[in-house]
Order: structure tokens, then sequence, then C-alpha cells
């Protein structure tokens, strides 16, 4: 996972022979870092303030004859990373369902993304891990654009035992997603999980029938999904949809697979709201909960 981004890091942190932090020094492996970061597709607005960031950090540090830069720059560069990975706002999506049902209400959540991203998969992995933890769920089938989404979502609930709502292919979204709220609602089922169509990122009618889908069923959790292997079309569409409808959280899938991560570093700060999953495979079971930390471990070595 992010081998490329690493091992230019590392090589960036090996060749410091700095004895004393000084501006002229610290601006020096700042500059040298913001050129690795865009390389490895993070966002210039991400390398802009893990930089400066950085560069603050480093000015206030305590320093005396004894200490050594090297060191000091490769904790204050894991801190800094960590601050970008971690928002203000953090999400517990079983704590949010566990208060919905003491509310007697459903949490709904809505997932979002271009296609081809693996969003209806995502879905079907996050009823499998509601069950697994004890809660019960209903998909909407409210992609009414693509051919083969409404039988790709049935597939997955019929293997995995979870009841679609869905109409024909033409039909509103909207009024989908809204039948099974009521499904929901009816059966006191804890969780919606509402699919919709793979947004073509140019298409002002199809983000329009996005918030009209917002509008109608209020969701709890708007899910971005996206590809880590998308890279700086992650960046693009991540910006467009948090502008458009505006992002809760992420899932992001192929991380495994990413040799340059800058994506993934990128996602929290432009979205300013966590990645709640990971995926890491076709299984339903392929769906770990996102540790900043990991990540941190994959970019830049620990002292």
């Amino acid at each position: 996972m992010f081998d490329q981004l690493r091992k230019n890091v590392s090589k960036a942190l090996k060749k410091i022979t700095i004895t004393e932090l000084s501006p002229k020094s610290i601006s020096r492996f700042t500059k040298e870092l913001k050129d690795i970061l865009i390389k490895n597709e993070v966002a210039v607005e991400t390398a802009d303030v893990i930089c400066k960031k950085l560069e603050e950090k480093l000015s206030k540090a305590e320093h005396t004859r004894f200490s050594k830069p090297k060191s000091m720059i490769i904790t204050s560069l894991r801190e800094v990373i960590l601050e970008v990975l971690n928002p203000h706002q953090q999400i517990d999506i079983l704590k949010l369902v566990k208060e919905a049902r003491l509310q007697k209400n459903p949490l709904i959540i809505a997932f979002f993304g271009v296609n081809g991203v693996g969003k209806t998969l995502s879905i079907a992995k996050m009823g499998k891990y509601l069950q697994d933890k004890g809660f019960s769920c209903v998909f909407a089938a409210a992609d009414t654009y693509r051919a083969g989404s409404i039988q790709q979502l049935q597939k997955h609930g019929e293997i995995l035992g979870i009841k679609v709502i869905a109409q024909t292919y033409g039909s509103d979204a909207a009024a989908v997603a809204y039948d099974a709220i009521n499904h929901a609602i009816s059966k006191e089922i804890n969780v919606v999980l509402i699919d919709t169509a793979g947004r073509i990122e140019t298409s002002s009618n199809l983000m329009a029938e996005l918030r009209k889908i917002c509008s109608v069923t209020q969701p709890d959790l708007k899910i971005f999904v996206g590809d880590a292997l998308t890279g700086n079309s992650l960046i693009s569409q991540v910006t467009l949809f948090n502008k458009k409808i505006g992002i809760d959280a992420a899932i992001l899938n192929k991380v495994d697979a990413d040799v340059k991560g800058g994506a993934a570093v990128s996602i929290t700060h432009l979205s300013e709201s966590p990645i709640v999953f990971i995926g890491t495979g076709q299984g339903y079971n392929d769906l770990e909960q996102f540790v900043p930390e990991n990540i941190i471990d994959n970019i830049v070595p620990r002292n």
C-alpha cells in the first residue's frame, strides 16, 4: 500500500543531514516534501496545508544541541498527517443506528459516486456489516438510470437476505427511496441503504436528481464512495460532490492496491469529513474500518 509515496518520503528523510533546525533548513525540506506529495497525487491544496502545518510545528518545537532534527521532523510529519486524516467531525455509524432505533426511526444512509467505483457492492458490504452487528436493513434501488443496476442490487439482497425496494428503470429515484423509508418504518427496520445512479460529473440533470433524493429523503448520512486508484479524478469527484450535495463521510475502495496514496490523504481534507471504511476486495466481508494510524505507517516510517 502506498509503496511509491512511502519510498519517496523515506528517500527525502534519509537525505536529511542538518544538525540544527532553522527557517532555511525547514523550508528546504518542506519544498521537497511538497513536490513529492503532489507527484504522488496529493491535492495541491492538501500538500500546501501539510507543509504549512509542518513548518509551524517545527518552528515552534523546542530543540537543543542534543536534539535530533531528523527524528523531530519524522515525528512532526506523522502528527501533521494524522491531523489531516482526522477531521473534527467523527462518525460512529453503529452509535447512530442505536440512537435512531431508540427513537423508533430508521437510520437513512444515501450513497453517491460515479459509475465503476464499487458503490453498489459497498452498499451490500455495509448491509452485511450491519447484519453482523445485529441490525436489520433494507436496500433502496434508487439507481433507475444504469442498465442492470436494479438486478445487481437485487442479487446482493437475495444472497444476503435483505429486502430490496425497487421500481422500473426510468422511475423517479426519489420516490423509490421514499418507498424504502416507509417500508422500514412499517416493518421497524433499523437502516435504509439508498443506492443512487453513478453520477456523470458534468451532468447538471443528474446532479439535480441527487439533490432531489436528498431533499425528499433527508438522509442522516451522505456517503461518498470512491476508488483510490483513480487518483486525481477521485480528488475532482469528491470536491464536486461535496460542493453539490455535501458529504458526511466516505468509503474508499482499492486502498490496498494504491501505490501512490495521494488521493487517500487528500479526500478527508478536501471534504472535511472522515473516511469511515475502506474496501479491500470483492467479498462481502472485505470492508474494514478506516484507521488513520495504519495509513500513516504506510507513508512515514517510525523513528
